[in-house]
């Protein structure tokens, strides 16, 4: 059974059809959504090294690094407090995540959005808690978060890099890869070694403005980690293994309005009765669905959308839908059309695989014949390159 977040949902909600709200200040104090792993889809059933992290509200993985989540409802290898990767408690409800921090420059890191982005000048204070597994061959200390104002990800399973393209020549350019710096990091001269108790990361940093997704794990080498051996430690694991929970980000200085209209930042889009606003011909655009580069092959990132939209299908078990894909004006008018018909395909295909009958769903694409901004600048073409659905019937 699944187990849904709080009336507010991640900036995923669907853009059409939602009715503006001011947070309320106990609502809006914790920018994080879902922070203790409390709202999943379903009990956790098994430890994949290769799996992704589907299952958890508003949390996923962005490498190929594997997290996991735990959780009391979970099988013996994901249950709490006992699992197959250690065990403990959790510090805060019912369920948590795990990852690699690693001896070695192996990495698993935890991404989400953020209920807001931060702003400029203002000061934040972040906590979360870890606990290392003793199942683990070792410990470290540099655990941090890091804040930036777009999505970072990558296709390795290593210790997450911030790429650039530098210009060395007209012509002729190199991928240019540097460590991330995360705002908040634990100190390094303090080890992060309880296998017992809780510990707690935090720290305060000051925005740069815009920042919106917070990633969560070890952006050091191991010979900047601090690594240690332990004898308490059984080394039953590769690596140094981390349990994640109670995850909070605040403002130290905001001030909370009651009038949306004197401050954006503080409107949550929140879903009204679907009934009162679903209508044959509505069209609803699907944000944070993404792909790989010039595929039609769904990123993880896309999955908390495409289950709001799971949702609002089973709710609606007579409502008929077109998914309509659409690209931006790079490109030939062959190509993005094909690009856009496949990757509506791809969407359609998602719904099907978790139990949405193909004949309430059809697709169809539209390339870049459909502008809704202008493509002479990068934020007006990522506004095209959407994806639709239209209602039909219902």
């Amino acid at each position: 059974m699944r187990k849904t977040l709080p009336f507010l949902l991640i900036s995923t909600s669907l853009s059409t059809g939602v009715a503006a709200q001011t947070i309320p200040p106990a609502l809006s104090s914790n920018l994080v959504f879902n922070p203790s792993f409390e709202d999943y889809r379903e009990c956790p059933r098994k430890i994949d090294a290769l799996g992704k992290l589907t299952i958890v509200d508003a949390w996923y993985q962005p490498t190929a690094g594997s997290a996991d989540y735990y959780n009391i409802c979970g099988s013996r290898d994901c249950g709490v407090p006992r699992n197959k990767l250690g065990i403990q408690d959790a510090h805060f409800g019912n369920g948590f995540c795990g990852i690699y921090c690693s001896k070695t420059d192996y990495r698993e890191y935890l991404q989400t959005e953020l209920k807001e982005p931060l702003r400029a000048g203002e000061m934040y204070r972040v906590s979360f808690y870890v606990s290392l597994s003793e199942y683990s061959s070792g410990a470290v200390a540099t655990i941090g978060a890091l804040f930036t104002t777009d999505r970072i990800g990558d296709t390795l399973r290593s210790v997450l890099m911030d790429k650039s393209i530098k210009q060395l020549a007209p012509g002729i350019s190199q991928t240019v890869a540097t460590y991330f710096e995360p705002q908040v990091v634990n100190d390094y001269d303090r080890v992060l070694d309880d296998t017992k108790a809780w510990m707690q990361i935090s720290g305060v940093f000051t925005a740069k403005g815009g920042e919106r997704f917070m990633t969560i794990g070890n952006f050091y080498p191991a010979s900047q980690s601090n690594v240690v051996d332990l004898d308490s430690l059984t080394y039953l694991l590769p690596g140094a293994y981390y349990y994640i929970d109670d995850v909070s980000v605040t403002c130290l200085g905001c001030k909370v309005e009651t009038n949306p209209e004197s401050d954006s930042s503080l409107v949550a889009e929140v879903p009204m009765t679907y009934a009162d606003t679903l209508k044959v011909g509505s069209t609803f655009v699907l944000h944070n669905i993404f792909f790989d580069y010039d595929k039609a092959t769904l990123l993880q990132q896309s999955y908390n959308e495409l289950h709001t939209l799971l949702g609002i299908l089973q709710s609606h078990p007579t409502m008929k839908i077109e998914i309509c894909g659409h690209t931006d004006g790079h490109g030939s008018i062959d190509y993005n059309q094909r690009l856009s018909e496949n990757r509506a395909r791809a969407v359609v295909d998602y719904l099907v695989s978790h139990g949405i009958d193909v004949r309430r769903l059809s697709f169809k694409g539209y390339g870049k014949s459909r502008p809704i901004d202008t493509n002479t600048t990068e934020e007006g073409r990522a506004k095209n390159r959407r994806v639709e659905f239209v209602v039909k019937e219902l």
